[in-house]
Parts: C-alpha cells; structure tokens; sequence
C-alpha cells in the first residue's frame, strides 16, 4: 500500500508559496502522493501545477474535481496541460460532487447523476488519451480531438454507490475514497470494482482511501474534534450512506484515531481490505500523526 498525504489549502498573502512548502515536505517524508481537494477555495489543478512545478517530484491528484461545471473536453484539455506540465505526475480525480452544491450553487439539473457519469467519461476518457471523440448521448454531445500534450494520466472516479463502481472499474483507472470505513471498503468497494475491471479485462483498478487520522493518547478528544470539523460529511447523502453501511453515527467514528500501535493496526485493516493507496487528512496532534505516517510511507 503507498501512502500519500492530503494537503491542506493555505491561507495568507502566498497560497501557492505554501502549497509548494507542503507538497516539498510531502516528498522529502516519502510520501508518493499528495491531493488537494476542489471546494471553493483555490483551483485544484492550476494550483497544483503552480506549486507543484517548483517542488519534488512525487505524484499530485485532485480529490476531487466536480464535473458538471465542466464539458468532459475542456477538463481532459485542462488536465492534460497539467500532467504536460507536472512531467506525467499528474492524477485526475473527479466527482459528481453533491445535489445542494449542483444545484443550489451552479443551477444544474443533478437528475439522473448516474447517466451524467457515464456519459461524462465516455468523452473525458478517450479525449484525455488523444482519441478523436464523437459522441453524443442524452446530455453531453462532442466531436473534438486534442492535440494537447501530457495524454495517459490516471482518471480516478469518487465512487460509492454500485453503478458508479462498475464505471470506476470499467472505463477509469480506479476510485478515489472519501468517509468510507474499513467494513466497507472490504465489503463494499473493493469486491465491486474489482469484478467490473475483471470483467471488462483491465487491470486491477486502483482504491485510493483518503481518511481523517490523528495519533493520540486522548482518543475521545480526538473522535470529538473530527466529528466538529467533519461534521458536513455525515449530512450529505452520499457520505451518509457510506457512514450508514459502515454502522458509524458520526464521521469520527471511521477517523483513525489512538496511539500509534492502533493507527498502525488500523491502516493494516485497510491494506488487507484492498487499499493500494492510502491518504492522510490529519487533523490534529499533526507532529505526532505526520511521523508515524512518515515511517509507514518509508516502510
């Protein structure tokens, strides 16, 4: 299992300065990856490529990028660029993102999100590779081919639900995990897109899982503290569901949280679960929880 880091949007007159200082600190702990999420703050592949040009080579994914707002052409062309840029160190990883951002904030239809994925990577997919794509299903149409360099990055699908999974394994390279337990990744996640790639004769797809984690000795503060600043992912549906299968009430309940001889049992469970590549959101106790996360990645 690799292990990577989730990097933490700066704040300050110089977000890209410190972005590049987290991404240079990421490589020199040995971590293989670093990812940065798309919310409302900094764009995640421009800011990545600014900062990650001037820092360590490791790999640099988004975690994740929304797709409505975006024909699957322009975002291919965009992340293209990016990994062109990153010299092939580029990760895509997009989403759906959720109703009451689709909806209420950008004013699209979030009807149908199943069919708008498929229809979605029926275009990015072949366009990120240089294909000549002509398509035209009942949402996205395109007749477009890139010469854009920087073709053959990863395209991680943020898949929960089974239909997503089977695309996740089928057309992408894999799927990028958030507030998704153990239980589940072994029970739920895994078995699923295997099967999908398995069948459609790929090779076995990547399950990157980023989670809360924080080494302490004060266990309950820690599950507290993740439950206050993780609240909003136990009340979107998606995440719901997953804390639901999980058995979790809370999003503390799935942190890996305690000493580090748990945190380290914790991440095992994972790896035997089918994790390839796990990523660290620390959220507190941030020394103590980075070196233990620093000694995992180094083996």
């Amino acid at each position: 299992m690799r292990y990577g880091y989730f990097l933490n949007e700066p704040t300050g007159a110089d977000p890209i300065g410190g972005l590049r200082d987290q991404i240079t600190q990421a490589a020199e702990d040995g971590f293989s990856s670093a990812w940065l999420s798309h919310i409302f703050g900094l764009d995640a592949i421009t800011a990545l490529v600014a900062a990650g040009v001037q820092a360590p080579p490791l790999e640099l994914g988004t975690a994740v990028v929304p797709t409505y707002p975006r024909h699957p052409a322009a975002l291919a062309q965009q992340a293209m660029t990016a990994n062109a840029a990153l010299g092939g160190r580029f990760a895509l990883g997009l989403g759906l993102s959720h109703q009451i951002v689709i909806e209420n904030m950008f004013g699209y239809s979030f009807e149908r999100p199943g069919r708008h994925m498929k229809e979605y990577l029926d275009v990015l997919v072949p366009a990120s590779r240089g294909e000549h794509v002509r398509y035209e299903g009942e949402t996205l149409k395109a007749d477009i081919k890139l010469s854009t360099p920087g073709a053959g990055f990863p395209v991680l699908v943020a898949a929960l639900g089974p239909r997503m999974l089977k695309m996740a394994g089928t057309v992408a390279d894999g799927t990028v995990l958030w507030m998704t337990g153990p239980k589940t990744v072994a029970d739920h996640i895994v078995p699923t897109i295997r099967a999908a790639a398995a069948e459609a004769g790929r090779k076995e797809p990547r399950v990157v899982c980023a989670l809360p984690v924080c080494v302490t000795d004060d266990p309950e503060g820690a599950v507290a503290r993740a439950n206050e600043v993780f609240k909003i992912y136990g009340q979107l549906p998606s995440y719901r569901a997953m804390l639901d299968r999980e058995g979790a009430a809370n999003p503390g309940d799935i942190a890996l949280v305690g000493d580090e001889k748990t945190v380290l049992a914790k991440l095992e469970e994972l790896e035997r679960a089918g994790v390839t590549d796990f990523v660290g959101a620390v959220f507190a106790e941030r020394e103590r929880t980075r070196s233990l996360l620093t000694g995992a990645a180094k083996g």
